[in-house]
C-alpha cells in the first residue's frame, strides 16, 4: 500500500527528529528490517549499512568524524515510494563550509527501505573529517 505524501513526510521528518535525539530504538522501528544506507567511495564513512541497526551505526560513525552542529531539511521531493530531502550540514568552526547534500529515502510498507546521499561537494564534509 502507498503511502501519502503526508505521511512521507511525517515519516522523513521523525527519521531525521528522532536520530538526533538518539533514540535508537524508535529509529530502528521506522526502518525496515533489510534497511540499507549507502555511502559513496571516497567518503570517509564509505561503505553499506544494513538492518534495522545500519542507520545507528553510520550516524555514530559520522559523529565521530566530525562535529556536526546542525542538519537542516530545506526541501523535500516526494514520489511514490521514495522522497528526496535536500540537506545542509553544519560543522563546528567559523572556518568550515557546511556540506550541502540530497538523501533519497525508499519506502516499503510504511517504513524506510533504503537512504542514498548525494554530496553536491563532498570536499567540505572530508576536510571538516580530518582531525586537527
Amino acid at each position: 500500500m502507498s503511502m501519502s505524501t503526508q505521511e512521507i513526510t511525517d515519516l522523513v521528518d521523525q527519521i531525521y527528529a528522532v536520530s538526533g535525539a538518539g533514540d535508537w530504538d524508535r529509529v530502528a522501528g521506522m526502518l525496515t528490517d533489510d534497511f540499507v544506507a549507502y555511502e559513496a567511495d571516497g567518503l570517509p564513512m564509505a561503505g553499506e549499512y544494513r538492518g534495522p541497526n545500519g542507520l545507528k551505526e553510520l550516524f555514530l560513525k559520522v559523529m565521530g568524524l566530525v562535529d556536526v552542529v546542525g542538519l537542516d531539511r530545506t526541501d523535500l521531493l516526494i514520489g511514490e515510494d521514495c522522497a528526496i530531502a535536500v540537506i545542509t550540514m553544519r560543522f563546528a568552526g567559523p572556518d568550515r563550509a557546511p556540506a550541502e547534500l540530497c538523501e533519497m529515502l525508499r519506502f516499503r510498507d510504511g517504513k524506510c527501505c533504503e537512504i542514498k546521499p548525494y554530496y553536491y561537494d563532498p570536499k567540505p564534509f572530508i576536510a571538516a573529517s580530518k582531525k586537527s
